[in-house]
């Protein structure tokens, strides 16, 4: 169920889901309720009653995220149950998820709705999907969907097992994934959002597929890029 992890943002972990060629991964949603008392929901998850109960006992469903291109699973359940929320799409969507009605793309601006309160940067030039990420200022949290990644042992098992370890997805610290960093074809615009990401005043870090970061976010993210800024 839902877990504060600050001032007004709260975490909830989901069900597993089964992606290609049968990886395991754990589902993880955000909820930041803004000034207004209205919520963002970031990368929703299954749309369970008690989570839905829990989450309008903390304000009104107003911004619901799809952060990138492959965390849309649970999206139009959530649509389906609160028809008045926007959906912000990311790169890639519209044209991934017919079935979804995108209100509004996200792009380099600032969104008006949470201006000042919340942050993004878009993380360009990937050819496995384009990533959006946001930054919480009042709890000074910044949220990784895929890009950032950590399984513990023993959660793959077989050649799968060998696959994660090859690909840094069970190094000791999270990190960004070998298939991420092979897959950019535009490193000067990842270096570019990058450098918006590393200005942020982060404490925290929130990522979809493993433990968060609750200390020295900003020196966390310098780590996990370093191969990126170097």
């Amino acid at each position: 169920m839902l877990k504060g992890f600050g001032p007004n943002i709260w975490i909830a972990d989901g069900p597993t889901v089964t992606a290609a060629a049968g990886f395991r991964y754990p589902t993880r949603m955000v909820v930041i309720r803004l000034s207004n008392s209205e919520l963002l929901l970031w990368s929703p998850t299954a749309a369970t009653k008690d989570l839905r109960t829990a989450v309008e006992a903390l304000g009104t469903v107003r911004y619901l995220i799809s952060p990138n291109s492959l965390h849309h699973t649970f999206l139009g359940d959530w649509q389906q149950a609160y028809p008045d929320a926007t959906v912000y799409a990311p790169p890639g969507l519209r044209e991934k998820r017919k079935d979804i009605r995108p209100d509004a793309a996200i792009g380099n601006t600032p969104i008006a709705a949470w201006a000042g309160e919340i942050d993004h940067a878009i993380m360009w030039g990937n050819r496995i999907t384009t990533e959006v990420v946001f930054f919480h200022r009042q709890s000074g949290t910044a949220i990784f969907t895929d890009l950032i990644q950590q399984f513990p042992r023993g959660w793959f098992e077989g050649w799968r097992a060998l696959v994660a370890r090859l690909d840094l997805m069970t190094a000791a610290e999270p990190t960004v994934p070998r298939k991420f960093r092979v897959a950019w074809t535009d490193r000067h615009a990842a270096r570019e959002s990058l450098r918006r990401i590393l200005a942020w005043p982060t404490e925290k870090v929130i990522i979809a597929h493993g433990p968060p970061v609750t200390d020295d976010g900003q020196a966390f993210l310098r780590r996990a890029f370093r191969w990126l800024a170097d």
